[in-house]
This record gives structure tokens, C-alpha cells and sequence, in this order.
């Protein structure tokens, strides 16, 4: 079974890394929306130094994200905020395609805004659950189709670099259906990743659908559980995920499960009985790999939790 963190702040040093390998971590990820591999280099010297092999990359792929901030903004209910220009900015696609009454849910849905109006690509919002949004943090948008390319400019470049830098895996957000991960095989092929896995990642319900058309063509399914917690009712994910978890095992197709597996350690040095509980019911449905995000990336207990998700998994087995 794979073990993945997520490198970020609260783990970039080499030490932290050592010692989330010596808990039994068998890779790593590296967002990419907040940074390219050339920006990174020193992660990726700090990531060969602790001997760690396998990395994975996240792309950017068709996802929706916030723009950089000059400090977090925190949001109220009741507050007015403006998305697109003259306010926080976001994918043209987005101010271009929502209208009023959508409701947009950010940073893995910790904050609800509804859109009142649309004017000169800005989208006026009153929040209808505040909390703290900072910089480059996820958007989703409820029943609104978005047109957005399977890989952006950036991507491009970074599959470019990918060889080089030692990329085992790539991650493929949104994934809507097989002609995604046939154009993310051919960039591989174009830029001399041919032997780079394709990690599909399944973040909205076009996926969840499309599952059987593009299981053949993925190396590891990944249940995201972030944004596809916020593309239906909360109680509706426990039973998609079982879902996505048979099809998995009837195809014989490796899966990943991935999001909060451990949250509540982002600050505190134990986790709940339900987080623990969650791990070892993901491997007895047959999860191959399991991965920590905000754990590792910009938790106070970085070592801890990966020893944590590491020892209850291995329980399972």
C-alpha cells in the first residue's frame, strides 16, 4: 500500500521530511496551483535529499480557484463580496458562465456565497457562510457547466519539466471523461513521460458518471473528496465514494482516497475516532494509496499525522 503527504510550508525542511518517511510515507504530492516544478526547485532538491522516490504533481487542469491575496480576507454572513475584476479574482470562465442566484461554495466549501448580479465580468456575491479565504483556494460552482481546457498553459509547462525532475505520477483534477486523460497520455508522450503514471482524479459528478468510460485508461483512480463533497449534498458522498470504491475493485483498477482523512490534526497532535475509523474503512474497501493534504502542507503536526494515517491503515491490512 502507498502512504502520499503534501508538501508546503509546514513540512519543508528536510528533517520533517525524514521523519515522515521513517513513519512509513511512500511518496509525496506538489500542488501545482500554487506554484510551477521551476519555482519549486527547492523542494525538489529537499525532496531527493530525504530519499523520498515517488512524486506525484497536481495540475491546475479545468479546476476553479481564487487569485493571489495580499493577506486572508475574512467574510462574514451578510457581507457583500465581489468576484472577477475589481474584487478577488477568478477564472474568466467562471464570471462568464455564472449568473444570479448560482451559489459558489470556496476553499472546499468552508465558505457559501450567492451570486446577485453580473456586471463587467464581476460577479457581486453576499456570503452566506463566512470564514477566512486566503489565497488560491478552490471554487466550486453547483449544477453550472463550465467550458475549460483539460490542461492550461502552465500544465503544458510542467509536463515539460516533469521528466526531469523526477515526476512519477501526475494528477489530473475534474477529470470529465476519457478525452481528458487521452490529451494528459499525449502531452506525456509529446514531452518524453511516457513511463509517468495518470492519477484521474474524480471531483464532480461528470466524473462520477463517466467513471466506466475512462477506468482503462487511468493508472489510479482518485476519490476526491474535497470538491466532490461539494457537487452534492454532504450525506450523499459516504455512499459515492462505496461506489466508486466497487467499480474500482470490479475492474481490477488501483484507487486512491484523498481529502480530511486526518483534518482535525492540521491542529491537533491526535486525531478523532471518526477520522481513524475513516482510514480503515478506506483500506478494508480496498484502497491502494491514501494521501494527506493540509495535514503535512500547513499542519502543525506534519510527522504525526502521516505515523497516524500509516499505523491505522496498516491495521486493516
Amino acid at each position: 500500500m502507498e502512504f502520499y503527504g503534501t508538501i508546503g510550508p509546514a513540512c519543508a525542511d528536510p528533517e520533517t521530511l525524514r521523519q515522515m518517511s521513517d513513519a512509513g510515507m511512500t511518496g509525496i504530492q506538489m500542488n501545482l496551483s500554487h506554484g510551477s516544478l521551476a519555482e519549486h526547485a527547492d523542494w525538489l532538491a529537499m525532496i531527493r535529499q530525504a530519499g523520498i522516490r515517488e512524486l506525484l504533481i497536481d495540475l491546475q487542469g479545468p479546476e476553479l480557484r481564487t487569485g493571489v491575496l495580499a493577506e486572508p480576507l475574512t467574510l462574514y454572513i451578510g457581507d457583500s463580496f465581489r468576484l472577477g475584476s475589481g474584487g478577488v479574482s477568478c477564472p474568466d470562465a467562471l464570471t462568464q458562465a455564472a449568473g444570479p442566484g448560482q451559489k459558489l461554495l470556496l476553499d472546499d466549501g468552508r465558505i457559501l456565497v450567492q451570486v446577485d448580479a453580473v456586471r463587467e465580468e464581476t460577479l457581486f456575491c453576499t456570503v452566506l457562510r463566512g470564514g477566512v479565504l486566503r489565497s488560491r483556494k478552490s471554487i466550486a460552482a453547483p449544477g453550472l457547466s463550465i467550458d475549460s481546457p483539460t490542461l492550461t498553459a502552465e500544465d503544458l509547462e510542467n509536463l515539460r519539466a516533469a521528466p526531469e525532475c523526477g515526476v512519477t505520477g501526475v494528477m489530473l483534477p475534474f477529470v470529465r471523461g476519457a478525452g481528458d486523460l487521452c490529451a494528459l497520455r499525449r502531452a506525456l508522450r509529446e514531452t518524453g513521460g511516457e513511463r509517468i503514471r495518470i492519477f484521474a482524479k474524480i471531483e464532480n459528478l461528470a466524473g462520477v458518471n463517466a467513471l466506466p468510460e475512462f477506468l482503462p485508461l487511468a493508472d489510479q483512480i482518485v476519490i476526491a473528496r474535497g470538491d466532490l463533497g461539494n457537487a452534492m449534498p454532504l450525506w450523499e458522498l459516504p455512499a459515492c465514494q462505496k461506489k466508486l470504491a466497487a467499480a474500482c475493485r470490479a475492474a481490477h483498477v488501483p484507487f486512491m482516497v484523498v481529502t480530511q482523512l486526518l483534518d482535525s490534526m492540521c491542529e491537533r497532535a491526535v486525531p478523532t475516532r471518526a477520522e481513524v475509523l475513516d482510514i480503515y474503512n478506506a483500506v478494508l474497501d480496498g484502497a491502494s494509496s491514501l494521501m494527506l493534504t493540509g495535514e503535512t502542507a500547513a499542519g502543525h503536526y506534519p510527522a504525526q499525522a502521516m505515523e497516524y494515517l500509516v499505523r491505522t491503515a496498516r491495521t486493516a491490512l
